[in-house]
């Protein structure tokens, strides 16, 4: 289908995510009542339903990755600690990223800040594509710019090098360009990675020369928050979102000819964990090209007590898992996905705090269950699938609506039993409030979806002030026990830009910490060996893995660890002995 007839971003639209192949055309296995269909590569695309006919959701009626995940923000001196401003020091190294695009896929940008224009005014960013604009109104308003023939999206608005200019040169930009960054996360993370020279020489980016392509995400559908039982305040965005801004990136990218680095500060813990998800796929397909780089953060995970790993013996006929449930659950509820190692499976039993015990759920085909708990006026839906597809796994969804405060049991036994092993993941932060743990929860594998992809270059965060790890950066290693994250970069109290205040032009600087910001640095480094391999000739034809060896090699250990480990990967980042280990 050519572009939607209507605004797909509208809330009275459902999105699913299908997978096809040349031989099998999306249109035969599209669910019934399917009004538009917009291509995101050659192997996936987002069919558009009406929301009514959807629902209600369930895993029964749609396969588990049709159903678009939510992904949250992994945030909340580093310069010289990457090495990368040694490099920016060295005449015959300074590139600075010239040559290149760092592509950002995040909550927007400030496009009036200094950080990100040139000497002579004019901004660096070569396009902004803001999903949220024009607002959700059902159908696309006569003048605003079908994004279909550029990029397979027929919602959003894009502004282009030319508008941005024309904006930064009125006495109202946001009149001209109506783009702005209320969160300010996809600012600081455009400033770390791809932001220009202060005047003082306070601060400079890590490809302070690269130009930069923004995609502002539109927040998730009401649908989706209330099947994931996601709280309103929370930052949450669509899976099928992301991938389309990752083709928006692509077609910018090659449209000029440009080396590209996209930087994902995203992430969510729904998923089998092993990069198996539509968007981890759209990663792989993506950066197979030479020149085409995904940095991506680990995740801020770690101490959250989100993830179990189980293991049952056969001398032993079950395991219970415990859940505290935190009072700020009771009001709406959270969801809980269950995974089993390779082909086993298992039933589960679940007791209430209230002691009631639910009847035992048997690892049958397409079984969902509704559960209630009168005890404690709560209901728990259990959606079984023996055999996800996209896996190999068996899967088990749970739902705890509105479930009382206290201690959970979830009773695992195993049906088929090969290695006995499973795990359990609760949602991310930010999704879930930190009362709501598991007791006895596993300290390794909470890198988030998509960092635990094979083609990721995958950052942790550590601090640089004293060469410690940052306490919430996720730990690898995969459950297929690939090597996540692959290095650490700084990620704590890390200085960058701030929001403007408003028509004063002021531009505050501020700090984070997390993971997002740690990647900020990498991709920054990688634009940065991509203008010193492209550009400038030295490796035309680098590649993901290319560059992920170099920075490997460069890369600061310390003599007391053993390498790669679950904390640091291969190392911290440092660009400048990656230069001298080319060199």
């Amino acid at each position: 289908m050519a572009s939607c007839p209507f605004n797909p971003a509208s809330q009275e639209y459902a999105d699913f995510l299908y997978y096809y192949t040349n031989q099998s055309q999306p249109l035969d296995n599209a669910p019934e009542g399917t009004l538009c269909i917009q291509y995101i590569s050659s192997y996936f695309a987002v069919v558009h339903v009406p929301l009514k006919s959807s629902l209600p959701l369930s895993f029964e009626k749609y396969s588990y990755y049709s159903i678009p995940k939510l992904f949250t923000l992994l945030d909340t001196s580093s310069m010289e600690e990457s090495g990368i401003q040694q490099v920016l020091n060295t005449p015959s190294l300074a590139n600075g990223g010239r040559g290149t695009i760092i592509g950002i896929v995040d909550t927007g940008i400030d496009y009036t800040n200094p950080l990100f224009r040139n000497p002579d005014g004019t901004t660096r960013l070569l396009s902004i594509w803001d999903q949220t604009l024009p607002e959700d109104s059902g159908q696309l308003p006569p003048g605003v710019p079908d994004l279909y023939a550029y990029s397979g999206a027929s919602y959003g608005t894009e502004f282009s090098e030319e508008d941005i200019n024309a904006a930064l040169e009125s006495e109202n930009p946001y009149a001209l360009v109506p783009s702005r960054d209320e969160n300010g996360h996809g600012t600081f993370l455009a400033g770390i990675a791809g932001g220009g020279f202060l005047d003082d020489g306070e601060f400079n980016g890590a490809a302070p020369y690269c130009r930069l392509a923004v995609v502002k995400l539109k927040p998730a559908k009401s649908y989706l928050r209330d099947f994931f039982l996601i709280r309103p305040e929370a930052e949450a965005y669509q899976e099928n979102d992301i991938m389309m801004a990752i083709k928006y990136l692509y077609v910018t990218a090659m449209s000029r000819q440009m080396p590209l680095v996209i930087l994902l500060g995203l992430g969510t813990n729904s998923g089998s964990h092993e990069g198996q998800s539509p968007l981890s796929s759209q990663l792989q397909s993506t950066t197979r090209f030479p020149g085409i780089i995904s940095v991506v953060a680990a995740g801020n995970e770690t101490g959250l007590g989100h993830h179990y790993h189980g293991e049952i013996s056969p001398e032993v006929p079950y395991e219970d898992v415990e859940i505290y449930v935190g009072a700020r659950e009771t009001s709406e509820g959270f969801s809980m996905e269950m995974w089993s190692a390779g082909t086993d499976t298992f039933s589960v039993e679940i007791l209430s705090p209230g002691g009631e015990m639910a009847e035992r759920i048997h690892p049958s085909a397409g079984t969902q269950v509704t559960l209630s708990f009168k005890l404690v006026n709560s209901q728990v839906t259990v959606c079984n699938q023996p055999l996800e597809s996209g896996s190999g796994r068996q899967l088990i969804f749970f739902r705890f609506l509105r479930p009382a405060e206290g201690i959970w049991r979830i009773r695992v036994s195993p049906s088929f039993s090969l290695t006995g092993e499973y795990n359990m993941w609760l949602p991310a932060e930010s999704f879930i409030s930190p009362e709501t743990r598991f007791l006895r929860p596993a300290p390794y594998s909470t890198v988030t979806v998509p960092g635990n992809s094979a083609a990721a270059l995958t950052i942790g965060a550590y601090n640089h002030l004293n060469d410690s790890i940052y306490i919430h950066s996720s730990r690898g290693f995969t459950i297929n026990n690939h090597v996540k994250p692959d290095l650490a970069a700084p990620g704590v109290n890390v200085y960058g830009p701030g929001l403007s205040r408003g028509p004063s032009s002021s531009f505050p600087m501020t700090r984070r910490s997390g993971t997002s910001a740690a990647a900020a640095h990498a991709a920054g480094a990688a634009a940065s060996l991509l203008s010193w391999g492209l550009t400038e000739g030295n490796d035309p034809d680098m590649t993901q893995t290319a560059l992920r060896s170099y920075l490997i090699r460069g890369a600061r250990r310390n003599p007391a660890f053993t390498y790669p480990n679950r904390e640091w990967g291969y190392g911290i980042l440092d660009l400048y002995q990656t230069f001298r280990s080319i060199s």
